[in-house]
């Protein structure tokens, strides 16, 4: 069925009444505030519910070409969505900010950069090694399986749903739904296991609890909205001159440029590998790469051509902070709300095990890895690398923010200067993009070989290095002892 604007309208206001109602949820139900549930995730599990494989199997069927309470080109819709929005949410991710040197980044968080890139590569060991002994032989599941801890809990929801069409591309369509499965998993764990650690530490004397009566949710409203002051300034913005382009249509266009940069990027890439390597049916990778990761590089050019010239007053981090928000929003709801549950049961057992072995990994990095690598603040630091290994990067901000209130660890930079080292990478960049066409042409044991490499190599550098670095006067730098 070709759906026309109006069909994707429709898909798009049920999305936005599915948000508004999961809003409201949150303020009435305490439970789910205590969760930490993001409100996107809320409103996909109402609209999965809702869909053909819960309602639809439980009431007579209202529309003929789908069961449930919505039509089919609905349900076409918001599944072509995630694919096409996850570009926004990367492309907008580093425009509005500075991008500070690598010294700069490397003196704040190098710690940080190291705990992050071993959490995340020693997913891919953990993941392919149960793939190999466990889930190929007595699953008869695809190696690929073994790629689906890292994007599901280091790449979240978002970049899950943005590489579906890569999984179906290589034959192995269920495992976009066990991803987005573990994603859903990883928040939940992720919040549940964070506290419970954090309430540990404390008791412990590992972090020294605030003497504010903050609750939870007092945490998670700061920077909900503009204040009143910023919210005079954009409306000044908006009628400095009569005919001008508003504000946000310009940072719209910015992203549009980033994007478009990046599918340029890309297509260059992919023709360079048709006319040389992948000829005659030769290897091809960059054939299977998404688009998003390379907008983020578009992004990145974009932000540096704003610093060039001097143009970083027309950019607001906040507005495209927004931008990439709301783009992140409409894609999980979508994802979640087209998740198959059949192929969930179906997998059962896997499934268990995958999110099983990627909870245990992460708890081992952070109680026994982290400690050793970062000299200063080690649980306040890590719990944040731990929060975004299980989810996404706002519960490591959540986490990070219940261990230290106030930032009197200047965790909260650091977590921020780590990114720019890191999401490039992994948690949804270069690699999670590559590793499942890597898998499908080199072979899981390859891949397996080279993650548990650089798995090494991250530990061993960060133990030798960080391992022996003191505190320096002054927060959030070290020197050897």
């Amino acid at each position: 069925m070709t759906m026309t604007v109006g069909e994707l309208f429709i898909a798009l206001v049920i999305i936005a009444l599915a948000l508004v109602v999961s809003n409201a949820l949150r303020l009435r139900i305490t439970w789910l505030r205590k969760l930490f549930l993001p409100s996107s995730v809320i409103a996909g599990l109402i609209l999965l519910l809702l869909g053909p494989d819960v309602i639809g199997r439980l009431m007579p069927t209202l529309f003929e070409d789908s069961p449930g309470l919505f039509p089919a080109y609905v349900q076409e819709s918001w599944a072509a969505l995630p694919g096409l929005l996850i570009n926004v949410v990367f492309a907008a991710l580093f425009i509005g900010k500075a991008i500070p040197g690598l010294r700069t980044i490397w003196l704040r968080a190098g710690p940080q950069v190291v705990v992050g890139q071993t959490m995340a590569w020693g997913q891919y060991v953990v993941g392919l090694t149960l793939a190999l002994l466990v889930l190929t032989p007595l699953f008869n599941m695809n190696p690929m399986v073994g790629a689906l801890i890292e994007i599901g809990f280091e790449g979240g929801h978002g970049t899950a749903a943005g590489m579906a069409d890569t999984f179906a591309d290589l034959g192995f369509e269920e495992g976009a739904d066990l991803a987005l499965g573990l994603a859903t998993v990883g928040i939940v764990a992720g919040v549940l296991i964070g506290t419970l650690m954090i309430n540990i530490a404390a008791r412990r004397g590992v972090i020294i609890p605030t003497k504010e009566n903050d609750s939870p949710d007092d945490l998670m409203r700061d920077d909900e909205r503009p204040s009143t002051e910023e919210f005079s300034e954009f409306k000044k913005d908006l009628t400095h001159e009569a005919g001008t382009t508003d504000p946000l249509s310009l940072h719209i266009g910015l992203v549009g440029i980033a994007i478009l940069i990046g599918w340029l990027l890309l297509s260059g890439l992919q023709w360079i590998e048709q006319v040389t390597w992948a000829r005659n049916d030769g290897l091809e990778i960059l054939a299977h790469v998404p688009l998003f990761p390379i907008a983020m590089i578009g992004g990145v050019i974009v932000q540096l051509v704003v610093t060039r010239f001097g143009l970083e007053r027309h950019v607001s981090t906040r507005t495209m902070a927004r931008i990439a928000g709301t783009a992140l929003d409409f894609t999980i709801v979508a994802a979640l709300a087209t998740l198959s549950l059949t192929t969930l049961g179906e997998y059962f057992l896997p499934f268990l095990l995958l999110s099983v072995a990627g909870i245990g990994w992460g708890l081992f990095v952070l109680i026994v890895i982290a400690p050793r690598v970062i000299p200063e603040n080690w649980f306040e630091r890590g719990i944040g690398d731990f929060g975004q290994s299980m989810g996404v990067t706002v519960t490591g901000l959540l986490l990070m923010r219940m261990a230290d209130p106030k930032n009197t660890s200047g965790a909260f930079e650091s977590f921020g200067y780590k990114q720019l080292m890191f999401e490039p990478i992994v948690g949804g960049g270069l690699f999670t993009a590559a590793a499942l066409p890597l898998i499908a042409e080199f072979g899981a044991v390859a891949v397996l070989i080279f993650t548990g490499l650089l798995t090494l190599g991250w530990l061993a550098f960060g133990l030798l290095y960080f391992g022996r670095l003191v505190p320096e006067r002054g927060r959030g730098r070290w020197q050897q002892k």
